[in-house]
């Protein structure tokens, strides 16, 4: 089978300024590796990319998500399926598993989402768009003395919103894309809880300020899906979210590549920021769990 660049040229189409593209004159269905490095090159380009008209199936998405890599299962969501490494999630009006916080995929593992490939097979006529924010842009974009700052911080991301707060792993504040060598924010309010090496309080008011700071509109892109659309982003520069507005039922069905391990921007600067034994030093608690059980298993 002829690749991509032989049968035909893409027809790549920017959304924003910030990130995002359409690409049309491709079958996923019938992608070669050869293919799929040309996909590969565009995604680390735009950051999130859409394949209008492809209607896969399970199987020839599956496929088409191995040539990126190895696939798993959702360690939060659980499914009766014969391929635990797809799943299918359904929403009514605004009711089910809707992903309407900001969030980079899987961030409480200690290897979170490399990317995912997500299939639109029903959509609500209106509403129910996703929404993409560049993180390279939210670093590049803060002063050079928050920069500095926050690259010499850590945090602790956890699976809370999952019914899993003991599901934790620690991750750089600022990463580096393994890639293309350019550095990120890493930090989202949906899975994010804690700087480890600010107190409590001060931990608060600079995740307050990053995680909107992240999601600024001029770092976005809105897609208003169509039933057939392929999307895939990048997890380790990129957040997302589902805007929770639409009446009617909404499928989609995705998979997701995983086993990336961040690389900090530079090592942390700091000690891990806990107080004594007292009243308040419930607010370090979670933290103190983890660093405990981390020093046991090392």
């Amino acid at each position: 089978m002829e690749s991509v660049a032989k049968r035909q040229p893409l027809e790549i189409t920017r959304l924003s300024g910030s990130l995002g593209a359409e690409v049309r004159g491709v079958s996923l269905a019938a992608a070669t590796p050869a293919d799929a490095e040309t996909i590969r090159a565009l995604l680390l380009e735009h950051l999130v990319l859409f394949f209008p008209d492809q209607h896969l199936t399970p199987d020839s998405h599956i496929a088409f998500g191995r040539l990126f890599g190895e696939l798993e299962a959702h360690p939060n969501l659980a499914f009766a399926t014969e391929h635990p490494e797809f799943f299918e999630l359904h929403a009514a009006g605004g009711e089910g598993a809707i992903a309407d916080e900001w969030h980079s995929d899987l961030t409480c593992q200690e290897q979170p989402s490399v990317m995912a490939i997500l299939h639109m097979v029903k959509c609500p006529p209106v509403g129910g768009d996703t929404l993409w924010a560049n993180m390279y842009k939210a670093y590049e974009e803060l002063s050079p003395a928050m920069r500095e700052f926050c690259e010499g911080l850590t945090a602790l991301h956890d699976a809370d919103p999952h019914g899993r707060p003991d599901s934790m792993a620690l991750h750089p504040v600022v990463r580096v894309h393994p890639e293309t060598g350019r550095k990120s924010l890493f930090v989202n309010e949906h899975f994010t809880r804690r700087i480890v090496e600010l107190s409590h309080e001060e931990s608060g008011a600079l995740l307050n300020f990053l995680t909107r700071w992240a999601t600024n509109t001029r770092f976005t892109v809105r897609y208003h899906w169509r039933e057939g659309t392929i999307a895939m982003w990048d997890n380790r520069c990129t957040q997302h979210s589902v805007l929770n507005d639409f009446e009617g039922e909404r499928i989609i069905q995705r998979v997701t590549v995983m086993g990336d391990k961040p690389e900090p921007a530079s090592p942390p600067r700091w000690e891990p920021s806990l107080k004594p034994l007292s009243a308040a030093s419930r607010h370090d608690r979670q933290l103190h769990t983890y660093l405990k059980d981390r020093n046991t298993t090392d």
